[in-house]
């Protein structure tokens, strides 16, 4: 088949018009490609009360959406949790408690300020536990820094032995530098880490027990990340430490080992930010982006109030105590505090399970192109139940289980997410019908056509992202279903031949520069 055949041969939008109908003159106005997502407001209801309050109380002070200072509680409470508690589902699936949270908000958004008031209890966590460790780290390396020298003494008295007494002295030396060697100097403990290498956070995390947190309020990391530094993406520490896969790094410089790594991230950035780390190489196909549970809230800049309400004091110094106490109830767990689900629990999320199942279909699923992400769903939502859980109960959550109430309370941010998620990988880019169809508007724009043929816009799109007709298709479909374009077949000009391709009439406000 010849490339006329082709175009003469592919389908219409919808029935063409007979020979004596025409391409009606009135046009509505079209529905943007993204106007139909919808973005709820933050459940911090959901929280625990004392958590709730200083949520909304943060928003309130700061003239900021719920949202954000929702999601870095969320990645506050995996902080505490992160690496010291695991949540038991069923059988042989176990879930760490450590999180991956990014909100995107414009400039003038506060997002600094709230930060800090989310964090502080953490760094003064972090002082309490340095404190505490001061001493055992000196005594450590008093005891190291003997045990060396006297190994070095006996290995000097060794060498320089008569033939009779090396034997014995030398066993001896070696004993003694057997014994310096198993003494090692526990490291100053560290909670939270900025826009640090992935080869700083594979350290840390070595040095801290596979336990790292880090929290930002700019979008540094993915730079990082995708090279900035380095000239290529190194993604390892990131995707592991997310879900708990053993990590070895083995070079000539350093050689680390961390068996069960738990890693939290909690990030607020600029919308351009997650726009930029969609066309990032590998982000999306090795899974980081899966990873993150995303909030693209409004901006709230231009309707703030001038005067608002402070933080109560009891509020704010409630807050600080439960996440102190949180944190240092569980820094000291060496085996993972156990989290169980109750049998309603359980069933609450098998439910779950089976509603989001069937999105993930490639074809029709709701979820089907952002499957990797929801993929994850279930598992986060385990996470956060169990998130919950400590925050309600502090660090004797393992001896009580995750009530119904709140796998139910997980499972309604599991649906908020799922909503941001949808809008955020819209930015992204990630639906390639989505995608192909706003380049195909950018080119009836730019070309400011009224009637263009399917092989004209064809043409004007780049290979890589259109390779075929047959991919072209959906798009224009989509286009139409939003009023952007009318597809008709033009009259036969003559009697013998093939019947002339079908042509696109586009919108008028195309072509309108003002508009």
């Amino acid at each position: 088949m010849d490339n006329a055949e082709l175009w003469a041969g592919l389908p219409t939008l919808e029935e063409p018009p007979g020979e004596d109908d025409a391409t009606p003159d009135v046009w509505e106005d079209p529905i943007p490609l993204t106007g139909r997502r919808d973005r709820p407001p933050f459940p911090a209801h959901v929280f625990p009360t004392w958590l709730g309050e200083f949520v909304a109380a943060v928003a309130e002070e700061t003239q900021t959406p719920v949202d954000l200072a929702g999601s870095i509680a969320l990645a506050v409470l995996a902080t505490a949790a992160g690496g010291r508690s695991v949540v038991h589902v069923r059988g042989n699936w176990r879930e760490p408690t450590n999180l991956y949270t990014v909100v995107a908000l414009p400039p003038a958004n506060r997002k600094s300020a709230v930060f800090a008031l989310l964090t502080n209890p953490l760094y003064e966590a972090e002082k309490q536990l340095k404190a505490a460790m001061k001493p055992v780290i000196v005594e450590a390396e008093v005891t190291a820094r003997l045990a060396k020298e006297a190994a070095d003494r006996a290995a000097a008295k060794a060498a320089s032995a008569d033939t009779e007494k090396r034997e014995q002295m030398v066993a001896t030396a070696v004993g003694l530098a057997q014994t310096a060697d198993t003494l090692t100097v526990p490291a100053e403990p560290v909670l939270l880490a900025d826009d640090s290498t992935p080869e700083t956070v594979t350290s840390l995390m070595a040095e801290q027990g596979g336990r790292l947190s880090v929290m930002s309020a700019e979008g540094g990391i993915f730079d990082i990340i995708a090279g900035r530094y380095s000239g290529a993406p190194n993604m390892e520490v990131f995707l592991k430490g997310h879900a708990g896969d053993r990590l070895r790094v083995n070079r000539q410089t350093r050689r680390e080992y961390i068996d069960a790594p738990a890693l939290s991230i909690g990030l607020a950035v600029q919308p351009d930010v997650l726009r930029d780390i969609g066309k990032v190489k590998g982000f999306d196909g090795r899974g980081l982006l899966a990873r993150f549970l995303y909030s693209l809230p409004p901006s709230t800049v231009g309707e703030r109030k001038i005067l608002t309400d402070p933080i109560p004091e009891q509020t704010s110094a409630t807050y600080t105590e439960r996440v102190v106490d949180l944190t240092l109830s569980l820094a000291g767990w060496t085996d993972p505090a156990l989290i169980q689900l109750s049998p309603e629990a359980d069933t609450a999320l098998i439910t779950y399970q089976k509603r989001i199942e069937p999105m993930l279909k490639a074809r029709g699923g709701k979820l089907g192109h952002i499957s990797n992400w929801a993929g994850k769903l279930a598992g986060a939502t385990a996470r956060m139940a169990a998130l919950l859980h400590l925050a309600e109960h502090g660090g004797n959550g393992y001896a009580h289980p995750v009530t119904e109430h709140t796998m139910a309370a997980a499972i309604e941010l599991g649906e908020y997410y799922t909503a941001h998620a949808l809008a955020v990988f819209d930015v992204m880019g990630a639906d390639p019908v989505l995608s192909r169809a706003r380049s195909v508007l950018e080119a009836l724009r730019d070309n400011r056509w009224e009637d263009v043929s399917r092989r004209d816009v064809f043409t004007a799109l780049s290979r890589s992202e259109v390779p075929t007709v047959a991919d072209l298709e959906p798009a224009l479909a989509l286009l139409e279903d939003h009023g952007y374009l009318r597809s008709y077949q033009p009259e036969r000009t003559g009697k013998r031949g093939r019947p002339p391709a079908p042509r696109l009439a586009a919108h008028p406000s195309l072509r309108d520069s003002g508009r």
